[in-house]
């Protein structure tokens, strides 16, 4: 299943560069493409406010 980004994102861009495929999208809110998310995890840990979560 894939991971989520909450409203509580802000958007730093801390998640984009730890997705080993390249899952996330920028914008106000990030996304992840669950279609592409592998369920890796490494956002979740890199995610200053604790925005992201296993789907």
């Amino acid at each position: 299943m894939a991971h989520v980004i909450s409203d509580e994102c802000i958007a730093c861009g801390a998640c984009l560069p730890t997705c080993p495929v390249e899952a996330i999208s920028e914008g106000d809110i990030y996304s992840i493409d669950p279609d592409v998310c592998t369920d890796c995890g490494s956002c979740v840990d890199a995610c200053p406010v604790e925005a992201i979560s296993a789907g």
